[in-house]
């Protein structure tokens, strides 16, 4: 597509959502209010059914989903490891951050931090956004400075699948160890209302409110808003954000069907970028201070706009094709990094940083799917292009010393500048063909092929200076599953992938002549339902290996070269079983070995091979035990992560941790259900994640909330 038409494509589709998300904004409010009218006013709708949420979780392997296929396949039959979790298990187990919420699947740790968006991870040995790619609904938002920022909160969707181990078939480059994929909740035409409050520790408040149902013969909607604030448990430690999604619907026949979306979404998070470390050892005497400054800022907004056309013609034929525009606004102004003296009770903060970032994407993505005979053949193409602007106020010099315990924060104090400093574009085609073939009622075979294609240019604002870049990328996977019976199954596969050596809309002249790193899985599996509803279990075994990492040449160890290959084997254990009619269990347990097999790093080339990378644990687990009686639910979950290294030289360690949570439910009526919820209740110190090499950034206190759901 020439550059000419695609911009103004984006012009036309900017100007189009811009319009759509104003008069989806007002219209939501409008049909909140109309919506007792709406009913009586058309007859036809279907007499509304109130969901008790006492009943069993829907077990995953009878799902069918499109996060690890291009086309609908059982989670049973997939020949490949896709964990989800539903909205019934987000509110049963009170996570209403995405992060909390995602890391309770199996293998997937928080690698969270202010700096990264909030929203990175480590699977299967690989850690960060550009290995572990967070999507909505297949798409993904290009990543730019290693930071992804939506979505924070899991108001909304429906659930998120987390599909583990090479994702480049289906979600591009970046997706190494896995790939987060959030599924929205859809327009109905059967009217409900979903809503909840919450309040607790620290000044915290929640407030969510979700309505669908039809309007006329033809059109449906969805409307979601929510919103949460915090004082936090430090100084400067407020937080809020808040939300609108909106979707319309037109579905004119059964075989054709018009989607269109707009949500808008503003995050101020809170300004702390870590508690100090001395000698690798928390200063616990400082868990409640913070040294940003007075009028630190973190702000995070994000608009996207969507339209979805689906037709079918005939029952072997599907059409898709979607038209998207996404734009993200973010700034941070805060000291990110301190020293602390603990003889002289001294902070030294330095990194005074005020960074920006203007990133806009528009993209279009066509699909057919057709079935000839016990084939189902996907093919499609995806094109994109995103723009990036980087602000800031490099060098990002300027220090203080504040004292540790009478801490004068001030005020932003830079002698640097801060403006825009480069503009970054990069246009991406990918082509995809997919063919899942039932060969017999026991034997399913999957096989795909996927080309990206990325053109990169480069403009540095300040000298004028220029890059032009093209990458490529080729992933392909093989599986086969083998149906033991209907409750038990089988498979193996084998896979590739492709991840940047750093976020593609942040490549310049230092690593312009890079390639993509290749990496290549094979995964043995059994997945197995128990007889009669009693629950289901899962095992994968996995060897992952990537090549072409950054590495210093061993020869002139002062240049950086590619060449550098790191592994990762392990074994992941889930299940899901209903014990007795009171008494359920969900949990899952993964080991993972991964290593350094060639990295040099340093001056002086030190060579890191058999060290683990970093922010990686051995061991990871989760364990939830719900019981219920008459109106009453009781439960509690375990979140263990185990030891992990600061650094790739392995000399600092950031300790395991176990936390426990608790949920007390109460179903006041059919349509009400009272929650107490307890978080942390060991009050439990520990890092969640680091902040380079001085600081941890610590979990939450134990604390408490009260909510209450309620459907109508």
């Amino acid at each position: 597509m020439p550059h000419t038409t695609m911009r103004s494509n984006a012009r036309a589709l900017h100007s189009y959502s811009t319009r759509f998300a104003l008069t989806a904004s007002c219209a939501a409010v409008q049909l909140l209010a109309a919506m007792p009218s709406l009913a009586i006013a058309d007859a036809t709708l279907p007499e509304v059914t109130v969901k008790d949420d006492r009943e069993l979780p829907q077990l995953q392997l009878n799902q069918t989903t499109r996060s690890g296929s291009y086309v609908a396949v059982p989670v049973k039959d997939l020949p490949a490891s896709l964990d989800s979790v539903s909205s019934e298990q987000i509110t049963e187990r009170a996570d209403a951050a995405v992060v909390d919420a995602v890391s309770r699947t199996v293998g997937l740790t928080a690698t969270s931090s202010p700096g990264n968006g909030g929203l990175s991870f480590a699977s299967r040995g690989f850690n960060g956004v550009n290995s572990v790619g967070v999507a909505e609904d297949g798409i993904m938002l290009g990543v730019a400075a290693g930071t992804t920022t939506y979505p924070h909160d899991s108001w909304g969707y429906e659930r998120f699948d987390v599909l583990r181990g090479p994702g480049s078939l289906m979600y591009g480059s970046g997706t190494m160890g896995a790939t987060v994929n959030a599924v929205r909740k859809q327009p109905s035409r059967e009217r409900s209302v979903e809503a909840m409050v919450g309040a607790g520790s620290n000044g915290s408040a929640r407030a969510g409110i979700g309505a669908t149902g039809s309007i006329g013969q033809e059109w449906s909607y969805r409307v979601d808003l929510y919103g949460e604030r915090s004082d936090g448990e430090r100084d400067l430690g407020r937080s809020d954000s808040k939300k609108i999604m909106s979707a319309l619907r037109w579905q004119p026949s059964a075989d054709l069907r018009v989607d269109l979306t707009a949500d808008i979404s503003d995050q101020k998070p809170e300004r702390y970028f870590g508690t100090p470390v001395v000698d690798g050892r928390l200063a616990t005497e400082l868990r409640d201070k913070n040294f940003n400054f007075l009028d630190s800022d973190i702000r995070l907004k994000d608009k996207r706009f969507k339209a979805k056309v689906e037709w079918q013609p005939s029952e072997a034929v599907t059409l898709r094709n979607e038209l998207y525009h996404f734009k993200a606004d973010r700034h941070w102004k805060n000291i990110e990094g301190y020293d602390y003296d603990r003889a002289a009770g001294t902070i030294a903060r330095y990194d005074y940083l005020e960074i920006g970032h203007d990133l806009e994407q528009t993209g279009n993505r066509l699909g057919v799917v057709f079935k000839p005979g016990r084939h189902q053949i996907a093919a499609g193409w995806d094109i994109s292009e995103a723009r990036f602007i980087a602000l800031n106020n490099s060098p990002y010099s300027g220090d203080s010393v504040v004292s540790a315990w009478n801490t004068s924060n001030g005020y932003w104090d830079s002698p640097d500048v801060y403006k825009a400093r480069v503009e970054s574009k990069i246009r991406q085609n990918a082509f995809y063909v997919e063919d899942v073939w039932k060969l017999s009622e026991q034997w399913q075979l999957m096989a795909g092929l996927r080309r990206d294609m990325y053109d990169f240019d480069r403009k540095d604002l300040i000298s004028s200076a220029t890059l032009d870049k093209s990458l490529g990328g080729t992933s392909w996977r093989l599986g086969a599953s083998y149906r033991i019976n209907e409750s038990t199954n089988v498979y193996a596969q084998m896979s590739t992938g492709h991840d940047p050596v750093t976020s593609l809309l942040s490549l310049n002249k230092s690593n312009s002549g890079f390639s993509l790193t290749k990496g290549r899985q094979i995964e043995l599996g059994l997945k197995q339902q128990l007889g009669n509803g009693r629950g289901e279990w899962t095992v994968a075994v996995f060897d992952i290996a990537k090549k072409d990492i950054i590495t210093r040449d061993p020869s002139r160890p002062a240049e950086s070269v590619q060449g550098g290959k790191q592994s990762s084997k392990g074994v992941e254990f889930t299940t899901a079983l209903n014990a007795t009619k009171s008494l359920r269990f969900e949990g899952n347990l993964a080991y993972v070995d991964a290593q350094f097999d060639e990295l040099r790093e340093g001056g002086s080339g030190i060579s890191r091979a058999g060290n683990r990378p970093a922010n990686i644990p051995q061991y990871s687990a989760n364990l939830w035990a719900h019981y219920s009686v008459s109106d009453w639910r009781a439960s509690l979950g375990l979140r263990h992560v185990g030891s992990r290294f600061n650094d790739n030289a392995n000399t600092s360690v950031l300790p395991g941790y176990t936390v426990a949570d608790a949920v007390l439910s109460w179903q006041l009526n059919p349509k009400t259900r009272l929650s107490l919820v307890g978080r942390n209740l060991t009050n439990k110190t520990y890092a969640a994640s680091a902040y380079g090499s001085t600081q941890w950034l610590l979990g939450n206190r134990r604390s408490f909330e009260i909510t209450a759901h309620m459907r109508f």
